[in-house]
């Protein structure tokens, strides 16, 4: 997963602070980018009024503190999510977009997170408010705050089983730019493949060694006492003394004059992930949709490889008889299907419980503003001046019209069955997630067993029609 940089959102020129916040929110929470607004979850705050919450909110901070700012007024703060194309789920990054926005800024601030699937690569926009959620401080952004959203985030990737960028690059570069310069091996990891190449020619010397690096291609200059060499296709040279240990100058001459060995530098490979069993081909099906004899070739392969990597799942979890897996299978696809229902009504409550808190606390903040405006006879120069109050005030009587609440709950016991259920939801989830990918394995190699034995019982049925003919 990767990360940009907090975006403040600043009022800027030519623009009102309303105009500033509806054009991120707009964006941001696009119907056509977030499944019809099924991937938009708010924190206290409604996502269909969030812009003018936040509006709202820094005006009873200035209203609290006295303290008023010009056109470099920070309205919000905007970060970027992204996420490795097909690791997962809409539903499950919006869920780590909520739980990274809860621990960056600790609960304190109204924020709304939008999920966007427009893209090869599922990505969040996570908004939150500058004002804290009781009007008496702002967020500050902070030096080295790039280095703590990343490290944030990658650390709830982690914990969710999912990957990160190693070692990332300073931000300048998307996201799949930036993956896909990592497949490349740099230039100087090329140039001491080259010197390793040279070397194994055994030069007499150093002078010979250079002119084997010739030879191959490597452009060699030199700079006062220092070599630099260049590989074709590349723009800039490299130092010898930049390549690293043992391949500078000293060390080169040391490996020529006998003094010491050279030992090549192995680039650090990640380890293989453990093989999963996967399903078969069908072989006839693929070559009716036009399919080569080339693809055929190659799937007969790879299916004996997936029929092997079947039996060693089946004789390792001791499922070899048949009854024994399909029954296996069964639990555990019911138990999938517990937790998922388990999970799901956790998260339906705890929408609910957010989004009536919110309205709560908005019905408490603009009442006195609606009793005036209904004592002013609803006029309509009064609307004009507090429309934002207004709204919020009708929006917040019409959820629960809604929801058919009769008595408003304490905002403090909704929060303590929130936490509760949040506590509860992440003990599911961790089961949830190992149940998943046991189901997928068992039913993967149930759908082989079954593709195997229905395959004998059709060459059964050719032999006996051949029998028949003769």
């Amino acid at each position: 997963m990767a990360t940009t940089r907090i975006m403040p959102l600043h009022v800027g020129k030519g623009r009102t602070e309303s105009r500033a916040i509806s054009d991120i929110i707009d964006y941001v929470a696009n119907p056509k980018k977030t499944d019809d607004g099924r991937l938009i979850t708010g924190y206290a705050c409604d996502s269909r009024t969030v812009d003018a919450e936040f509006l709202l909110a820094k005006r009873q901070y200035i209203a609290a503190t006295g303290r008023v700012r010009g056109a470099d007024d920070v309205i919000a703060y905007h970060v970027r999510q992204s996420f490795r194309p097909g690791e997962i789920t809409p539903e499950e990054a919006n869920r780590l977009g909520v739980e990274f926005a809860k621990r960056f800024t600790k609960g304190n601030h109204a924020f709304v997170v939008c999920t966007h699937i427009d893209k090869s690569h599922i990505h969040n926009h996570i908004i939150w408010s500058s004002v804290s959620l009781e009007y008496d401080r702002k967020f500050r952004n902070f030096w080295g705050s790039t280095k703590a959203v990343r490290q944030l985030s990658d650390t709830i990737c982690i914990e969710n089983g999912l990957s990160i960028v190693e070692n990332p690059k300073p931000h300048g570069k998307s996201y799949n730019k930036w993956l896909g310069d990592q497949a490349k091996p740099s230039h100087r990891e090329l140039l001491r493949v080259a010197i390793d190449n040279a070397l194994s020619q055994s030069p007499a010397n150093f002078e010979e060694l250079l002119r084997l690096l010739q030879e191959s291609g490597c452009e060699v200059s030199k700079r006062g006492k220092s070599y630099r060499l260049k590989l074709p296709g590349w723009e800039k040279a490299a130092r010898m003394d930049s390549l690293g240990e043992g391949y500078g100058l000293d060390d080169l001459q040391a490996v020529l004059s006998g003094k010491k060995a050279h030992t090549p530098r192995k680039k650090i490979v990640t380890q293989a992930e453990t093989q999963k069993v996967n399903l078969l081909v069908d072989i006839q099906a693929k070559l009716q949709a036009g399919k080569g004899a080339g693809y055929a070739r190659w799937a007969k392969v790879f299916n004996l490889k997936q029929m092997a990597q079947t039996m060693n799942y089946l004789s390792e979890h001791n499922l070899l008889e048949y009854a024994v897996l399909e029954e296996k299978a069964a639990a555990a696809t019911a138990h999938h299907n517990e937790l998922s229902a388990q999970i799901k009504a956790a998260e339906k409550r705890m929408a609910e419980i957010a989004v009536l808190r919110t309205h709560i606390v908005n019905y408490a903040k603009t009442r006195e503003v609606y009793v005036d405006y209904r004592k002013a006879g609803y006029s309509k120069k009064f609307r004009e001046e507090h429309e934002e109050e207004i709204l919020l005030h009708q929006a917040a009587k019409n959820a629960f019209d809604e929801m058919g609440v009769k008595k408003l709950p304490k905002v403090k016991e909704l929060q303590t069955e929130y936490a509760k259920l949040l506590e509860e939801k992440k003990k599911t989830y961790a089961e949830y997630r190992r149940s998943r990918e046991e189901m997928r394995e068992l039913l993967t190699a149930k759908a082989n067993v079954d593709r195997v034995l229905k395959m004998e019982v059709e060459q059964d049925v050719e032999k006996e029609k051949d029998h028949g003919q003769r």
